[in-house]
């Protein structure tokens, strides 16, 4: 009788025992490494902290150029911006996306062509819509700008020309409240840099 009780008692300890350590549950919102993106989405791990000049990454300060703190493209008296050069090659993302579409490297592929063939320093401006906080939107206009950075390196472009700034939600280019509002202003734009 007392190995039968002593039976039942071990077999219990050794459920519970499973029951606490073997069955552990994945903590909610956590991304292995290995299928990590770059795309964080509002409400899921709260809004991001809005992106201050001076602080790290690649878009601090009006300009952002860790990449060549030597050069002359962190003087901006030492340049003349160039808008309209590239206006042709605006990259636009789907909403609260920093994913270059298939449908827009034709556009990262002219701009790494004209990069290659110039002697000039290039600014790629991330630009959101008007959806998310300032905080979010300065956040995701940076990731978007380094999308587009990381591409044109790719593509063979020198890094210490490609400099990056966040405009968030800042500049739209259509001030409509609408999805095809939205969608022109969800974009990455290319600001030649010209030596002076």
């Amino acid at each position: 009788m007392k190995s039968i009780k002593l039976t039942y008692v071990l077999a219990a300890v050794l459920a519970l025992t499973f029951i606490v350590t073997g069955c552990q549950k994945r903590p909610v919102g956590v991304t292995d490494l290995k299928n990590r993106t770059t795309q964080v989405r509002p409400g899921e791990i709260g809004d991001m902290p809005p992106v201050q000049p001076g602080e790290g990454g690649l878009g601090t300060g009006e300009l952002g150029t860790p990449q060549n703190p030597e050069g002359w493209m962190t003087d901006p008296s030492q340049h003349t911006e160039d808008a309209a050069a590239l206006a042709a090659h605006i990259v636009h993302f789907e909403y609260d996306s920093s994913v270059i579409k298939t449908g827009e490297q034709a556009n990262v592929e002219a701009v790494a062509s004209f990069m290659k063939s110039n002697d000039v320093g290039l600014r790629v401006d991330g630009h959101c819509d008007e959806r998310g906080t300032e905080g979010y939107n300065d956040a995701l206009g940076e990731r978007r700008a380094s999308a587009l950075r990381e591409a044109l390196i790719g593509l063979g472009v020198n890094a210490n020309l490609v400099i990056t700034r966040s405009m968030g939600e800042r500049a739209p280019v259509s001030t409509g409240h609408d999805e095809s509002a939205y969608a022109q202003n969800r974009r990455g734009e290319f600001i030649v840099l010209r030596k002076k």
